[in-house]
């Protein structure tokens, strides 16, 4: 009985800073997994703003083009589409 109680006391912490460990882990490398090897993603969220808790307006930069798409339960709908304005620093450039 006293062994079991032994390991019980060794074995339970360390489960504990295991999982706490791999918890951090991949809270670190959530934003990693599905990115590009280069380095730039493809899609760039430039705005987003609530109209209701289901309904959400988002520009989305994709290939050098700004999408206005509205989002809700029922999923994606594209809005609007017009060229990419320049970044703040390519115009002071």
């Amino acid at each position: 009985m006293l062994w079991y109680v032994l390991k019980l006391l060794v074995l339970l912490p360390l489960i504990g800073v295991m999982i706490w460990g791999s918890l951090k882990l991949a809270k670190k490398m959530q934003g990693q997994f599905g990115a590009p090897t280069g380095g730039s993603k493809a899609v760039r969220i430039v705005e987003s703003t609530m109209l209701s808790p289901t309904l959400r307006l988002a520009v989305i930069e994709f290939h050098g083009r700004e999408i206005l798409v509205s989002t809700s339960r029922n999923g994606l709908v594209r809005l609007a589409e017009a060229p990419a304005r320049p970044e703040a620093q390519d115009v002071a450039a």
